[in-house]
């Protein structure tokens, strides 16, 4: 063999150390305030805060014990809703039947407790499947057709809407149910589902407790759980999920279920803070949900967002909708202030994540 081979040596010699360690733009350390920036709850936690501070300013009955109470009771309302559409938007799909459904659980219990003249739970438990059901529909055809979630569930948004207020005027030759407030387990279930007590001199609703446990709940499962690796990784990209074992087709149904469970416990709430329904309300409420996640911080395009943030932006719908109330305002002018806070707030989460990604 004419050619030579040369050993390498064993030990290499280190290169002289120069005289300061040069970093490049992928190994360099960003600032705090960038990296505090880059969480998707960061940014919308500042804008309640900004329009909490608005409102104090501009409408000074804001600052009573009271009125604050009014309004995280609005925010909460509002926040058990947008919590699993959070969820379901971060799994890369949307429900626009999540208002209508809330009726539509409402409606089921009432009729089918006041008709049959049964004890209210009877009725309570018949919506709970039927809420579980049309969230299961949703997330069924979705998977099997392969059809935008949006084209689905505006299908079931249709659907709803007809049925509740044409089985309302067959049943009850009204538009309304009849009032179930003294039929059997009425006040049980009152005490569950929209009881209030008293914290130094101030109502507080007992939906404010169930919406913060619910967000603790969804932050828990989000950051800790494999179910949460799931969502995220479905909303990512589905088919690269697929390829590592994640169960995306039971992921997706079980989200959109998730929706339905939240719709009948709102429903309920409704019911039985006012002893009846009318069965046209719930139109355009899904819209408040989906805004409050987005304002929250999750992505319309799926894959990135939190539990944390959604809770801010109910906050800030509760916020908006009071204030201008005690601030003495047109309320005619709550959708457009809610247009613009919308607007605001995805440019700003726009401008943040670039700025803190950018190297």
């Amino acid at each position: 063999m004419g050619m030579t081979q040369h050993a390498e040596p064993a030990v290499t010699t280190p290169p002289a150390p120069g005289p300061s360690k040069v970093k490049d733009g992928r190994t360099s350390e960003r600032p705090l305030a960038l990296r505090l920036l880059a969480r998707p709850d960061v940014g919308v936690f500042l804008g309640a805060v900004a329009v909490w501070v608005f409102f104090l300013i501009a409408a000074p009955p804001v600052r009573e014990g009271s009125a604050m109470a009014n309004i995280l009771y609005q925010s909460s309302t509002i926040g058990i809703m947008a919590l699993p559409v959070a969820l379901l938007m971060i799994g890369g799909e949307f429900d626009l039947s999540a208002g209508v459904a809330v009726i539509t659980s409402a409606l089921t219990a009432s009729m089918f407790a006041f008709q049959l003249t049964l004890n209210v739970w009877a009725g309570i438990f018949v919506a709970l499947l039927v809420s579980l059901a049309i969230g299961f529909l949703n997330g069924w055809l979705v998977v099997k057709t392969g059809l935008p979630s949006f084209l689905i569930t505006l299908g079931t948004f249709l659907i709803l809407q007809g049925v509740n207020l044409a089985v309302t005027k067959l049943v009850t030759g009204n538009v309304a149910t009849d009032d179930i407030s003294n039929m059997d387990g009425f006040d049980q279930a009152k005490k569950v589902f929209a009881n209030s007590f008293e914290v130094a001199g101030v109502q507080i609703k007992i939906t404010i407790v169930y919406w913060l446990v619910f967000a603790a709940l969804a932050t828990w499962v989000l950051l800790r759980t494999k179910y949460g690796n799931w969502i995220f990784a479905v909303g990512g990209n589905k088919d690269s999920a697929r390829a590592v074992g994640v169960p995306v087709n039971f992921t997706k149904i079980s989200l959109f279920m998730l929706v339905g469970f939240a719709a009948w416990f709102v429903g309920m709430h409704n019911l039985f803070s006012f002893n009846t329904v009318q069965s046209g309300e719930g139109v355009g409420q899904e819209l408040i949900y989906i805004s409050a996640a987005v304002i929250g911080g999750c992505l319309l395009t799926g894959g990135a967002g939190s539990a944390i943030g959604p809770v801010f932006g109910a906050f800030m719908f509760g916020m908006v909708q009071q204030g201008i109330v005690y601030a003495n305002w047109n309320p005619d002018w709550f959708k457009a202030f809610l247009g613009v806070m919308l607007l605001g707030a995805v440019m700003i989460n726009l401008w943040v994540s670039r700025t803190a990604t950018r190297r």
